[in-house]
């Protein structure tokens, strides 16, 4: 919703259903004033020598931690940064980007996270689009002091907010159009997240939380904040930690590590190492493992229970525009009997809906119990809109027609089908991942969930492949953990779906291909050679 520097004005849901859309909600006293730098200085005041950070070369006290943030600060006012201005951050997973982030948010600056690892065509265009003032660059050591730098364009002005929302920072989606679209964050939603995780994780100050994901995956956010929130401490991973399952495995061990995130693939792949070393290496300082960013698989979550008895598991759900997770749902044995995972109930202060849409109409109305809709969220994390963006803003950001004292105003549309029953939200795939063959619609996520239960079947994928002058086919991609034959992973999709939904093409790979936040690359698997039909 936020603009250069405007505010579009939004529209009312239109809604027509019989009175308030049901929602399911978790209200709760959570402190979105003031600052996490707050909160670190007073740990610095209480424990000094705490450490706040480790790995990646690096070991920090909370009081070095507030000394770095000083200078981060002063280097970055001398570059004339000020209130709302949008700072683009190109640099390494480190100690370093804690520190740039707390000096923006003591600025009231807005915290940009650029890959430098992007092509620059698309570094230029993310630059472009945000209205960036300043560029950091900034290696991960301290032998080199960060660049900090006018851009190019000298920046479109302050963001302006409603009162109270002020924005903190910015992270760049893939647009289904291609053009990257810029969700931004406000400081309320962002604390009321931070003090979520803090209170469903049980974070305390003797909590090791692993800081894993791409800085440009929302995740990041939480990782590397939450702990500072209650004076535990923050664990970097290096890229190399993460790309490498045995890495990552001793980087966990060696800091006795006691809550890490990982997207599923991931999961799996230190699942796979757990099991070629087993014994005394199966983490026992672990508490918690997470999954976020794509469907857990009933499957994988089995083998997480097994090989992790000690840990709880939850499984997370949550848009970046919205603060990050919106639900979380502690796993259970008999979650795994199901084929598709509960993402479980909202976070603090949110609230989740589920909506039909009457496509003649163009109006919503609310699901019955157990119906499946569109996802809709309201309350503290709905977000600001998309940077600069009015059209993607207007689509997806909408007047809260449902609750006239929501503390700000707006409810978002996921584009996420779901339903809502008795152990809360089922989420059943993206809108935009439902296709129609010879008249039938179908859920490709569907299918994946049901071939993910094959026992041979490490990890898949399933697309629709449309040629000019052809028919559409489905096709299944898939990486076997055992050997198995196309034509008996066939016949166990079509025990347990109509004919219809069965692939006629099967592509055998020794890997699947990954976005560079680890999920799966579903349009470079579209842009594969056509693989044989079963």
């Amino acid at each position: 919703m936020i603009a250069s520097p405007r505010l579009p004005h939004l529209a009312d849901l239109p809604y027509a259903g019989r009175g308030p859309a049901p929602a399911l909600a978790n209200p709760v006293d959570a402190d979105t004033t003031g600052t996490v730098l707050d909160r670190v200085n007073a740990w610095a005041r209480k424990s000094p020598d705490r450490r706040a950070v480790v790995g990646a070369g690096a070991e920090i006290g909370y009081a070095d931690l507030v000394r770095r943030v000083e200078r981060m600060r002063a280097r970055l006012e001398a570059a004339g940064c000020g209130a709302g201005d949008v700072v683009a951050c190109l640099g390494p997973r480190s100690a370093r980007t804690i520190v740039l982030f707390l000096a923006l948010e003591s600025l009231g600056a807005v915290y940009l996270p650029v890959d430098p690892g992007w092509p620059r065509v698309r570094i230029d265009e993310v630059l472009r689009l945000s209205s960036s003032a300043l560029a950091v660059e900034y290696t991960a050591g301290d032998e080199q002091p960060p660049v900090v730098e006018r851009t190019a364009g000298g920046g479109g002005g302050p963001l302006e907010a409603p009162a109270g929302e002020e924005p903190r920072y910015v992270i760049y989606t893939s647009g289904t159009t291609g053009r990257p679209k810029g969700a931004v964050v406000a400081q309320p939603g962002m604390l009321n997240h931070l003090w979520a995780k803090v209170a469903d994780l049980d974070i305390t100050e003797d909590s090791r939380v692993v800081f894993t994901a791409p800085l440009v995956f929302d995740i990041s956010i939480w990782q590397m904040l939450a702990p500072l929130m209650v004076g535990a401490t923050v664990v970097v991973a290096s890229d190399n930690d993460v790309l490498y399952p045995p890495r990552l495995h001793r980087l966990l061990l060696r800091h006795e590590a006691t809550v890490v995130e990982l997207v599923p693939t991931a999961i799996g792949t230190l699942l796979d190492d757990i099991a070629r070393k087993g014994g005394g290496e199966v983490l026992p300082a672990l508490r918690w493992l997470i999954s976020t960013g794509e469907e857990l698989k009933p499957s994988l979550a089995e083998r997480a229970l097994a090989a992790l008895p000690h840990a709880g598991l939850l499984n997370a759900y949550g848009p970046t525009e919205c603060s990050d997770d919106v639900t979380h749902h502690v796993v259970s044995p008999q979650d795994t009997a199901g084929a598709r995972m509960p993402v479980g109930r909202p976070i603090g202060n949110a609230k989740i809906y589920c909506l039909v849409h009457d496509s003649e109409e163009g109006t919503w109305s609310e699901a019955g119990p157990g119906q499946a809709g569109e996802l809709f969220v309201g309350g503290v994390p709905v977000g600001l809109g998309y940077l600069g963006d009015r059209d993607a803003t207007l689509s997806a950001f909408f007047r809260d027609v449902f609750d006239p004292d929501s503390p700000t105003g707006r409810l978002y549309r996921t584009g996420d089908l779901g339903r809502i029953d008795g152990d809360g939200v089922h989420y059943l795939g993206r809108v935009d991942r439902q296709v129609k063959v010879a008249g039938v619609r179908m859920e490709l996520d569907e299918i994946e969930a049901v071939l993910s239960r094959h026992g041979s079947v490490k990890l898949c994928a399933v697309t629709l492949r449309q040629e000019e002058g052809r028919p559409p086919v489905l096709t299944a991609h898939y990486v076997p953990g055992t050997e198995v034959e196309a034509g008996e992973l066939e016949a166990f999709l079509r025990s347990a779906l109509p004919a219809s939904l069965v692939p006629r093409s099967w592509d055998r790979l020794e890997e699947m291909p990954l976005t560079p936040n680890g999920k799966v690359d579903h349009r470079a698997l579209a842009r594969r050679e056509p693989p044989g039909e079963g």
